[in-house]
């Protein structure tokens, strides 16, 4: 295909993207000791992208013959010729960056590839069922079990040509235990860049059945948080989706041109000095995580991009549009769903650096405030203003961690609250690797972090 895809570019003189992707897609969900859910899925096709007279235009086919090809590279081109005379012209101009010019396999895409479908829905089931015995109080068990193997080309007429088969497998449960009328959930999961045995060493799953089951139970008895702003410590989950939801989005180039708070503030001062925030495509901490990706779907290398150096914004993240646009290179961000998507502007995996305190010091710390865990859903805007929900608290009194509550709620400005960081620990983990990120359309991403202590608006109840 490859191949193919190269003798088709030399024949045309405008810049011009060939993305071949098929991805094969597993689900299964066990729930009351029954399967609920098992879905599997397989889409294949081309997209093709092309820059005539500094306006794109794009179609996709099913159709990967040479000459389903090339009548998606016809309609592409009529596409852009056809916007040509609207008033939507302007002149796109783009910067390549380093491009790919190889093939790459992901460990343990072969060993998902092989294993029986039989052994992956047992492993479903048999938890599920297990977390059910954990207790008379756990009214509701499930476990979900999802997976995507992709293999994508990208060539293109700047120069890349290239291949990769990744994997990304995923595993969750969720108890929902009940007393007296009232119910209350409680969830763990988390998903790698990976193959199956590499998924069940990340550190998240743990333990993950005896403490679902007993965090579920536990915070039956919980009482609500005090509301206020507060002395806290974020887990790396909840650093997590600060960095991705309420800063990582205000830094997308595309975003940053429609007037995020970020617009131009590249160089000034946005966090405490101690924070360091990354986005990157072949994380080094541990291996795993979920947003692992050789190159985009541009075909430029997917390396590091270093966000906020020591308290200052130093980049943005950058397709090869933007790029040429702020006069910056491209950082390998630019990322299409399906092949009949557009590549939009993307993170892949997003979180702080890890500093040199502990989480004991940290707790030591505080005379009165909280250790957040728990990270639930939420919203953030362009402005970097963010409403998180978490499961729990623990209240930390006099440097003691001493009491579970339960249903916290984190509201702020997330530039804010970065300046007011006092100590980053040096214990690190990827958190936030199950389910996707949307933006017009979905993508896999990760985000973690260390433990940060900081000053953040805690909702709670009197």
């Amino acid at each position: 295909m490859k191949q193919l895809l190269e003798d088709i570019v030399r024949e045309y003189g405008d810049y011009m993207e060939l993305r071949f992707h098929r991805r094969l897609s597993n689900s299964f969900k066990a729930t009351k000791g029954r399967v609920d859910v098992a879905n599997h899925t397989f889409t294949a096709g081309v997209g093709v992208r092309v820059l005539v007279k500094g306006i794109w235009g794009f179609a996709a086919t099913t159709d990967v013959s040479k000459s389903g090809i090339r009548r998606a590279v016809e309609r592409a081109q009529a596409c852009a010729k056809s916007l040509a005379k609207t008033k939507l012209r302007h002149n796109v101009k783009i910067r390549s960056g380093k491009l790919a010019r190889f093939d790459y396999e992901a460990g343990g895409y072969r060993e998902l590839l092989d294993m029986k479908t039989s052994d992956k829905l047992a492993r479903v089931v048999e938890t599920e069922q297990q977390l059910a015995k954990q207790s008379s109080r756990i009214h509701t068990a499930s476990c979900r079990y999802n997976e995507l193997l992709e293999e994508k080309i990208i060539v293109t007429t700047d120069g890349a040509s290239a291949l990769q088969r990744i994997c990304q497998p995923e595993f969750s449960v969720s108890a929902i235990a009940s007393k007296d009328g009232e119910q209350i959930a409680s969830s763990k999961g988390a998903g790698v860049a990976g193959g199956w045995n590499c998924l069940f060493k990340h550190p998240t799953l743990e333990g993950m059945i005896e403490e679902t089951a007993k965090l579920s139970v536990d915070l039956l008895a919980a009482k609500y948080p005090e509301g206020g702003m507060k002395n806290v410590i974020l887990d790396p989950a909840v650093v997590g989706l600060l960095c991705h939801e309420a800063i990582g989005h205000t830094v997308e180039a595309d975003f940053v041109k429609a007037g995020s708070v970020a617009q131009g503030k590249i160089g000034a001062t946005v966090a405490s000095p101690l924070v360091t925030m990354v986005d990157s495509g072949c994380e080094s901490f541990t291996g795993y995580a979920t947003g692992n990706i050789p190159f985009d779907d541009e075909g430029v290398v997917s390396e590091t991009t270093t966000i906020i150096e020591k308290g200052k914004l130093v980049s943005y993240l950058h397709n090869k549009e933007s790029a040429h646009e702020f006069d910056a290179q491209p950082t390998g961000s630019a990322r299409a769903w399906q092949y009949d998507d557009e590549p939009l502007i993307r993170m892949r995996n997003t979180y702080i650096v890890p500093g040199k305190d502990s989480l004991s010091e940290m707790i030591a710390s505080i005379d009165d405030g909280y250790l957040v865990e728990g990270a639930g859903s939420g919203q953030a805007d362009s402005n970097g203003e963010f409403m998180f929900g978490c499961s729990h608290v623990w209240h930390i009194k006099n440097g003691k961690k001493n009491e579970l509550l339960r249903e916290a709620t984190l509201s702020g400005i997330a530039f804010d609250v970065l300046k007011t960081v006092d100590a980053v620990s040096k214990e690190f983990r990827w958190d936030l690797g199950t389910g996707h990120c949307g933006k017009g359309q979905p993508a896999k991403v990760d985000a973690g972090g260390p433990y940060i202590k900081c000053k953040i608006h805690v909702g709670g109840r009197t």
